[in-house]
């Protein structure tokens, strides 16, 4: 349940003060490691050893999630004036999910609670994607608004501080979404496994 962010920039100069359309895209990709176990403490001790590390602390994550940003900035003067004339914020996300090993001799609770433990790592994982993507797409209208300024230096420098200011905020949302999801964690997951035991009884399925 912990994320890692990065950003690479490409800039280009143009002479064309002819917008382009652009929104912030994200890439996916899925990784897993494997749990084991036939028990909730077992799977618990597992999670614990093989878990992702995201930091030198050494603590290990259920879950995790790595994004990076990247910017292309096209610039464009005209009348000694200069702008930004297009921009495009891309996010490639590697998400790190558990993968149970499932155990014959685990019982249905130890399953039923694996399987909703499982899609809440993988969601909370997902809205961190989410928090990425919203962000991107609003750096991209920060940097399209970039214009008239005296020279294009002057707007290079105001494109990296308006990206620094809003990848600020990003990784403070990012970490109030966490701090938010850590308080609330053992509530939410004992309400999920309430509703997935309501369905199965009731034959609706997960």
């Amino acid at each position: 349940m912990r994320w890692a962010a990065t950003l690479g920039f490409f800039m280009a100069a143009a002479t064309s003060w002819a917008p382009a359309a652009n929104a912030a895209t994200v890439s996916k990709a899925y990784h897993y490691f494997s749990v084991g176990g036939a028990t909730l403490a077992e799977i618990e001790r597992d999670l614990a050893r093989r878990g992702p590390k995201l930091n030198k602390s050494g603590a290990t994550h259920p879950g995790a999630t790595s994004l990076e940003f990247k910017s292309r900035v096209t610039y464009g003067e005209r009348n000694g004036r200069c702008g930004v004339i297009d921009a495009s914020v891309t996010v490639k996300a590697e998400i790190m999910l558990p993968r149970w090993t499932r155990n014959r001799r685990a019982d249905a609770d130890t399953r039923l609670i694996w399987d909703t433990l499982a899609a809440d790592i993988k969601r909370h994982e997902e809205f961190h994607v989410v928090i990425a993507k919203n962000h991107a797409r609003e750096l991209e209208q920060a940097l399209k608004g970039i214009v008239g300024l005296r020279g294009c230096q002057l707007a290079q420098e105001e494109v990296q501080r308006r990206t620094a200011e809003l990848l600020a905020r990003h990784d403070r949302e990012q970490e109030r979404f966490d701090r938010v999801e850590s308080i609330n964690f053992s509530d939410r997951l004992a309400r999920l496994i309430q509703y997935r035991a309501e369905r199965m009884k009731s034959g609706s399925g997960g």
